[in-house]
């Protein structure tokens, strides 16, 4: 598993996110109610959630099973809609759209890694870090060159004609990360992004996370692992639907 305990090869030392811009994500009031078949309430995982990240941020998300981080996590990357408060990313009222254009939004302005790499086997790792870009209708040529560019920024570029069975995991989450990057993303969304690897190479891939956030880079993961929190600039607990502490790490 991805708990990783070892001395941090990388300054633990943060960039200031930019205070001076506007947030990139802005939450107020936010609730997330889901509804038995007779409209009666199942569960109120989320109860009145504010919370503000500003550009360059790196915040880790944390709380017990149940807490509603999985919940936040999908609301913030527009995979799912509130039921109430206010919510905007980059400015933009996320409420107000319509499915097509969330969608659109969400292609454009979200990059996504996951604990389970979701690289589709039988295509290359270049051909799969194109593919958020397919589907906003780049060009086949125009897509496979961004790849490239964001396979060799994660260490891969001599890897781009494999296939992922043929990269042990660490590749292949960093070819995730290529593929989460490829449409140059407002923010990057990251849930237990090192729960499949081992302790040494989750360091790599947190390695690979610090020098993404010292490059600008705005990031929110969810870990149950205070080692990894640790990692991070800003420590965001959840308990019962609501935020529990707020806290900068030192």
């Amino acid at each position: 598993m991805g708990n990783t305990t070892a001395e941090n090869p990388v300054s633990r030392s943060h960039p200031e996110p930019r205070t001076d811009l506007p947030p990139v994500v802005e939450i107020r009031g936010l609730r997330k109610v889901y509804y038995k078949p007779d409209g009666s309430i199942m569960v109120e995982a989320l109860r009145g959630v504010d919370l503000t990240i500003h550009q360059g941020d790196y915040v880790a998300i944390m709380g017990p099973s149940g807490s509603g981080k999985s919940t936040l996590l999908t609301l913030l990357g527009c995979l799912d809609r509130p039921t109430e408060g206010s919510f905007h990313i980059g400015g933009r009222d996320v409420r107000s759209m319509d499915d097509q254009e969330l969608s659109q939004f969400r292609g454009r302005t979200i990059g996504f890694v996951f604990q389970s790499f979701n690289l589709i086997p039988q295509h290359t790792i270049e051909e799969n870090a194109a593919i958020p870009l397919f589907y906003q209708g780049v060009p086949a040529a125009e897509r496979l060159a961004k790849a490239s560019e964001k396979l060799g920024m994660v260490g891969l570029a001599d890897r781009a004609d494999h296939k992922p069975m043929e990269l042990s995991g660490g590749q292949q989450q960093r070819a995730a990360i290529a593929r989460a990057l490829v449409t140059e993303p407002l923010v990057l969304l990251a849930d237990e992004p090192t729960g499949n690897l081992d302790t040494a190479t989750g360091q790599s891939i947190l390695a690979l996370f610090e020098l993404l956030h010292a490059k600008g880079m705005t990031i929110i993961m969810v870990t149950h692992d205070p080692s990894i929190a640790q990692r991070c600039r800003r420590v965001v607990r959840l308990r019962d639907g609501l935020i529990e502490s707020d806290i900068v790490n030192s």
